[in-house]
């Protein structure tokens, strides 16, 4: 018995800080990172990104691509809740991970953040094409940009760019602007037209253009000007979030501490754009912003508060719910006024916008259609940055019973009328008639 609760107290001992961690719905934020490098001089070399996570409560587990205990779950459970790939050149991975094994892991709910460079391997391409974007096929490409690229000291071959074609978006990096450019060297890829979900973050500038800085170019690029993603992201049907990026040293200290000057610009910054874009950046990818919950969804009769069984055809209802936005630390009201509430059958009967009160309650009232069946209250929410909320619950509708109709009903007032004058001129003439006799 001494045995089995030893090993009972140090099962829970292992297991406690992956319990205490766990991405959950009340505290959305993806805790656990496996971190996959090609070489451990990357953690080094890129210290202050990965600084930057760990002060924001990050738990990072680095591993070489290539180690053969390699795992994303143990026993059907996850052991991490986001994956990031900083590298670019593995030809295999090791353990049990693979390009299948990810997208499940991406299919489950978790994060995934894919940096690549010039070396990037087939491997790398296939795991980007399969979540909605294309590198250059060109190998040897690179972003060039003869009119965007970074003054430096050595006139160079124009692959250093400084970009600050940045996606309009508040909650995807944040509400403070980001005044320097950013800078990037490595490939760049182009989005399928197919997914949806994709979109540019970060694009290169009209004059850029993708091809081989070391050989002349003799025929027009796969790849041109604004076409061309430096960094996208997705944000897949199930809310999980994925970062694609063509440059892993864009992530680096050097990149991070360099003054950035844009050729044809005469403002030089003593700091680059890097570590504020690529922090707000992460804090999306990582649901420290953008992730919305909904909880308390009710609906009842005016004047009532119990949730009734079935509907009557023209009852007055009220349909409310409240959201809130998780800001990195804690849920907050979230406040918008394009929230919409379907009454549904096969078609939306009734599409309300909610109101709210500035607290996270939204709520709408309105009449049950004259129609019955079984109808649904539908809420989908869909906004650029944030998850989407799906929303629904049945009730059926129910028509008028035989003794629940007026007595009168007030738009047949022509026809009571000339039924009474009917009834009135039949009695007038039987009693002329008896009169008579």
């Amino acid at each position: 018995m001494g045995k089995f609760w030893v090993i009972f107290v140090t099962s829970i001992l292992i297991l406690l800080p992956f319990l205490c961690n766990s991405f959950s719905l009340e505290t959305p934020t993806a805790r656990r990172v496996l971190v996959l490098l090609d070489d451990f001089a990357v953690k080094s070399s890129h210290s202050s990104y990965f600084n930057s996570l760990r002060s924001r409560g990050f738990d990072l587990d680095f591993k070489l691509s290539d180690d053969p205990k390699l795992a994303l779950q143990r026993y059907g459970q996850y052991l991490y809740d986001a994956l990031i790939l900083f590298c670019p050149s593995v030809e295999r991975f090791g353990g049990s991970i693979d390009v299948a094994a990810i997208i499940n892991f991406v299919d489950s709910g978790h994060d995934l953040m894919i940096a690549a460079d010039v070396t990037a391997s087939d491997l790398i391409r296939e795991v980007a094409t399969e979540c909605g974007v294309d590198f250059d096929e060109d190998p040897s490409a690179m972003v060039i940009d003869h009119t965007g690229y970074a003054v430096s000291e050595t006139e160079g071959d124009h692959t250093l760019i400084a970009s600050d074609d940045f996606i309009k978006s508040d909650v995807i990096l944040g509400n403070k602007k980001i005044n320097a450019p950013v800078l990037f060297q490595g490939i760049g890829h182009s989005l399928n037209p197919v997914n949806s979900l994709v979109f540019k973050v970060l694009s290169a500038s009209p004059s850029a253009y993708s091809a081989n800085p070391k050989s002349k170019l003799l025929a027009p690029p796969s790849l041109m000007g604004s076409a061309i993603s430096l960094v996208s992201v997705i944000q897949a049907r199930n809310n999980a979030r994925i970062l694609i990026c063509g440059s892993l040293s864009m992530f680096s200290n050097r990149f991070f501490k360099s003054g950035v000057q844009k050729v044809g610009s005469t403002t030089k910054h003593e700091k680059s754009g890097n570590e504020q874009f690529l922090t707000e950046i992460s804090k999306w990818v990582f649901h420290e912003r953008g992730h919305l919950k909904a909880v308390n969804v009710k609906h009842h009769k005016i004047g009532e508060t119990d949730e009734p069984a079935l509907y009557r055809i023209n009852d007055e209802l009220v349909y409310s719910v409240e959201i809130y936005e998780w800001s990195g630390k804690r849920w907050e009201p979230y406040v918008a006024d394009d929230v919409q509430v379907q009454f549904y059958m096969m078609s939306p009967y009734v599409l309300k916008t909610l109101s709210n009160d500035k607290k996270g309650l939204y709520s709408a009232s309105f009449k049950v259609p004259d129609v019955y069946g079984v109808f649904q209250f539908k809420v989908e929410y869909q906004k650029l940055g944030y998850t989407s909320l799906s929303l629904a619950k049945q009730i059926p509708v129910r028509p008028y019973r035989h003794n629940e109709y007026e007595r009168f009903i007030p738009t047949a007032n022509p026809y009571y009328g000339a039924a009474f004058s009917t009834m009135a001129g039949f009695f007038i003439f039987s009693f002329v008639h008896l009169y008579n006799k």
